[in-house]
Parts: C-alpha cells; structure tokens; sequence
C-alpha cells in the first residue's frame, strides 16, 4: 500500500473491519447486479422477439401460398397488420409499411435473404433502436418471407428503470452493511475495551484481579488468559523490587550501623591521628561492604530475572565466617566462636554470596543469644554445611511455619529492630545457587540454623 492509500486507510479496527466488509460487499452486490442486468436484459429481448413472432404469425395468416404467385388478401383490420410489416417472395418485396425507413427495409430485406427464422437489432435515427424478426411462409407452390419490426424504446426504458432501482438499493445495502458492521464490530469490541481499561488499572495498583475464562467465548477467553498472565508477570516483578527494597535495607543497616557509632565515637573527643585513621579504616571497610552487598543483591536479581540457577564461583569458608565474626562489635555483647575442622573447607559459591548468605544467621543468632554463639562447617558427602548456633531462647514451636515467610517476627516487641527479612534472603541466596537454609528442630538450648551449600 502506498503513502497516500495508507494515509486515507481507518486507523482504528473498527474501520478497518467495516471498510473490508464494504469493500466484500461492493464486489458482491457488483456481480450480482451485472448478472441480474444481463439477465433482465436478455428476457426483455426474449419477450420482444416473442412480440415481434406473433406478429408476423398473424401477418402469415394475410399471405396466400397456395398458387405459383404469392397473393396477400385483404382483412378487415389489414392497416394495424400492415403497420411495421415486410412482405418478401425470395428478395422481391411485396409489401412494406407505408412510412418505413431505408435502413429498415433493407435490414428487412437481408433477413427475408435468408430464408429462414432469424432477429437482429438495427440502430436508426427514430426510433433509435428497433428489432426485426422474420418469419417464412412455405406453400405447395410458392414461398414468401414476413419481416416485422418492433420499437424497442419500452423495452429499454424498462431495463433502463429496473438498472436505476438496482443501483439505488445497492447503496442502500452498502450503506446499511457498513452501519450494521460498524454496530457490530463495536459490539463485539466492547469486552475488549473494558478487559485493556481493567488490565491497565490492576496493572498500576497491583491488584490481584484477573480476568479468568468464565462465561466469556474463546476469543476472549484467550485474550484474559494472556492478560492474567501479563499481570502476574507485573506483580511478580512489582514482588521482586519491593523484596529487593527490603533485602537492600536490611542488609545495609548494619555497616551503617557500624559507621554511625565509629563517626560518634570519633566526635565523642579529641582523637589522636592513630585513632583517626583507625576510624577511617573501619569507616572504609564498612563502605566496601556496603557496596559488596549492593552488588551481590543486584547480581543475584539481575541473574534471577534471567531465570540463571546458579552462581560460578569458590569460596574458602573460613576466611569468610572468620570476618563476618571479626566485624561483631562490642554492643553485640555474646561471643562468637568459628570452629572448622578443615580449614581448606571450600563451598561452590562466591565469596560475597557467601558472607551474604551467613551473615543474616549469624545476624539473628547475635540478636537472639544470650552469651554465645558458634559458626561451624563442615563437609558433607554431596557439600558442605554451615551451622549457627546461639543458646538463646529458640523458635516459638507456634512460629515455625513462618520462620521464612518475609516480614514475619515471632516477637515484635522485643527490642530488636529487625525487619523479618534477614532469614528469608539467606534461604533464597542458598536456593539461587542449589543451596538450602533451614532450621534445626531438634536442637535444644537455643536454636540453630544450618547452610547447605554445593562443594567448592
């Protein structure tokens, strides 16, 4: 389609649809009414030539063959008989109408030539169009020829009249068919309007409302298939950001934590440049590791989003679970004791990932013990497990089923100022890369958490 056809084409599916089912029907109601004119044409030129046969039946019954000379007798009504009627013996004529125009006689005269029944249309001045039909007259003795000519003006003025009436009901059909499509279409498209108007409202809010395929016809049914799915896949990345809000705040609160008293413990006094630069150094660790955790959060969303399981790398365990311990501080008020066997002990996961996967139990273990807790690894035959332990209270029995749910505290009113995050980001870290986090129910005095992590 060119510039200027597509620029006149309907933009919308409402127009396009009708101006296809205008376009069908224009071809339609044009075939049909070329075929209904040829036919009507043709039985008008049939009722003529039947006219025009009868005429000259009762012309023949005037013409006497009986003899060796053909004679005409006279009736009483001859002048109506004579009217528009040629009378031929071979190619001599006879008798003609008394007012008959050349053309006609001689159009006359090559039909009586051929001795036989035959029509054709001749164009005269007036009448403009005029039919003649000839009719032989064979006797015993003699032969002789009757042509007759009849006006087709009424003819013609009747196809004429049926073209018109024709015409005019074809632009009432199209006129109508593109009324009706239009109502249709409209119809038809309503659903669809209101199901796009919907989608776009639940997608903005996050709503839970989905169409579904009830009651609603294929068509649609599968447009609010596609539709629901177009929305889950909105809130679960809505999920996703407002999880990864969390996990990022979580886990930045404590190098901030630790920023924030080592600037007040600076501003407390004067600090001699040893301290100073002390404070720098611990300021700058904390900064590294917030950048650490920003990146191993974005990392692992940007490798879930693209449905990747796992995540290269090896890790020695003890260098790790020896800092994350080293970076306790004083108000965290327990000891925390690393115990590994084997202290080449390596886990099939990066470094970053995996101080970030420890460090929320040990996090929970410190807010929760009372004097200790001990992080210990070991191997397994099939990875390695890491375990935090605390001789805190434990987990409420009442609370298990919701100890990784996000956003769930067994105790709110604790004094802690957790955010229920920590647990379920370490259990989602481990599973990312074919790990598991889980809770150790038959341990008493306390509780304790075990890491299961692919072999280094």
């Amino acid at each position: 389609m060119n510039a200027p056809l597509r620029h006149l084409a309907p933009r919308t599916l409402r127009g396009r649809l009708s101006l296809v089912a205008v376009t069908i029907a224009a071809l339609l109601i044009t075939v049909l009414t070329v075929a209904f004119t040829t036919v009507m044409d043709r039985h008008l030129r049939h009722q003529a030539d039947d006219e025009l046969r009868a005429r000259a039946a009762a012309v023949a019954t005037t013409v006497d063959t009986s003899g060796r000379r053909v004679r005409i007798l006279d009736t009483v009504n001859d002048g109506l008989l004579d009217a528009n009627a040629w009378i031929y013996t071979g190619t001599r004529l006879l008798e003609k109408p008394p007012a008959a125009a050349a053309a006609l006689t001689r159009a006359a005269g090559r039909l009586a030539a051929g001795r036989n029944d035959g029509c054709t249309t001749v164009e005269t001045a007036n009448p403009r169009f005029v039919r003649l039909c000839a009719r032989p007259v064979t006797g015993r003795r003699s032969t002789a020829t009757v042509v007759t000519a009849l006006d087709l003006a009424p003819y013609r003025n009747s196809a004429d009249t049926l073209l018109v009436g024709s015409l005019v009901l074809d632009g009432v059909m199209l006129a109508g068919t593109y009324a009706l499509t239009r109502l249709a279409v409209g119809r038809a498209l309503r659903p669809v309007r209101t199901m796009t108007d919907q989608a776009t409202e639940w997608s903005a809010v996050g709503s839970a409302e989905r169409f579904g395929a009830a009651r609603q016809s294929a068509e649609l049914a599968r447009l609010g298939a596609s539709l629901d799915a177009l929305l889950d896949r909105i809130r679960t990345v809505l999920r996703h950001e407002r999880q990864l809000t969390g996990e990022l705040s979580h886990e930045l609160r404590t190098p901030l934590t630790r920023i924030m008293i080592e600037l007040d413990w600076w501003r407390a006094r004067p600090r001699s440049a040893a301290e100073t630069r002390a404070t720098h150094e611990v300021v700058a660790e904390a900064a590294r590791s917030m950048r650490t955790i920003c990146d191993t959060l974005l990392d692992d969303a940007r490798e879930d989003a693209l449905g990747a399981s796992t995540a290269p790398g090896t890790a020695r365990v003890v260098p790790v679970l020896r800092r994350l311990v080293g970076n306790l501080g004083p108000q965290d008020r327990v000891t925390a004791v690393v115990d590994v066997g084997d202290p080449a002990l390596a886990a099939g996961v990066a470094p970053a990932l995996l101080e970030r996967i420890v460090s929320p139990l040990l996090a929970n273990a410190v807010r929760h013990a009372r004097a200790t807790v001990t992080v210990s690894a070991r191997r397994l035959p099939d990875g390695v497990r890491i375990d935090v332990t605390d001789d805190g209270p434990g987990v409420p029995e009442a609370f298990l089923g919701e100890l990784f749910q996000p956003g769930r505290r067994a105790d709110r009113d604790d004094g802690h100022d957790g955010a229920g995050l920590g647990l379920p980001l370490a259990r989602r870290l481990a599973r990312s890369v074919g790990g598991e986090v889980s809770h150790d129910p038959g341990h008493t005095g306390g509780a304790r958490f075990l890491a299961d992590l692919p072999a280094g």
